[in-house]
């Protein structure tokens, strides 16, 4: 039976791509051409959060995720954010830092453009995406794993890219979306490469946070959470259950961010 799920999981993985629909678990697809590339994640149950010495962690709480949904497999590139310029939809072209734009994850994009991007995507497809909250962020990162990393405890050599994961981008720049292994789910990079933008207002640590996964409201909403790290910080910043903020007016060469798209 396990077997079984792995093929059908690995098929879906690496089937051709097909254009909108609600699909199954694991399904990858687009909603048009120049739309990011979605997988479908099922619902489920995990624990948000550690126990450990890092207090904005705590305390470690289960969550509970309802319903599906489908989300980016990368991180937005710029060829899908200049899309959105190309179309009228976006007014901001945003800086690459001299590493090239293509199939690098956009980078210097605030939080409320990227909610305009968002907005011209929903627009464009007939369907909500939006951010992450940040119980779905973690939840898809970690894909049924409990570890430090969703690949094991130990960073390792050159399996994501951050200062001292040892990739030849550590430390340096980011990299092309894709340039390492996927998680369980099917996603790349989410430990790593940019941090990513979530939809919730910043609040110190998980006490009183929402069990069913949705966008926490209650903080200080100047300041919006970022997650899973980048090339210029430490591993410890790459892990699952690390969290940190960045003030939602200013962007960042470390910073991009991931859609969800809803399938309800």
């Amino acid at each position: 039976m396990i077997a079984r799920f792995i093929v059908v999981f690995l098929l879906a993985m690496t089937s051709t791509v097909v254009w909108g629909g609600d699909r199954p678990s694991g399904t990858l697809f687009q909603d048009c051409p120049q739309c990011p590339e979605l997988v479908v994640v099922p619902a489920g149950t995990f624990v948000m959060g550690a126990g450990g010495r890092y207090e904005q962690e705590q305390p470690a709480h289960p969550v509970t995720i309802a319903q599906p949904f489908a989300i980016g497999r990368h991180e937005v590139t710029f060829d899908e954010w200049d899309a959105c310029v190309a179309a009228g939809g976006c007014d901001h072209t945003p800086d690459d830092h001299a590493w090239g734009r293509g199939r690098q994850p956009v980078i210097n994009v605030t939080f409320a453009q990227v909610e305009t991007y968002l907005a011209w995507l929903s627009e464009t497809t007939g369907h909500t995406y939006r951010l992450p909250s940040e119980a779905e962020w973690e939840y898809t990162a970690r894909a049924g794993t409990t570890s430090e990393f969703w690949w094991g405890d130990d960073v390792g050599t050159n399996r994501a890219n951050c200062r001292d994961c040892g990739s030849k981008w550590s430390g340096k720049q980011s990299a092309p979306v894709a340039s390492f292994a996927a998680n369980p789910f099917g996603l790349f990079d989410t430990a790593g490469n940019v941090w990513e933008w979530a939809a919730d207002c910043w609040v110190a640590t998980h006490d009183g946070a929402p069990g069913d996964g949705t966008t926490r409201t209650d903080g200080d909403c100047r300041w919006r959470v970022i997650r899973g790290g980048s090339w210029y910080y430490f591993k410890k910043n790459a892990r699952g259950a690390w969290r940190f903020r960045n003030d939602a007016r200013v962007n960042s060469y470390g910073i991009g961010f991931r859609v969800l798209r809803e399938l309800r």
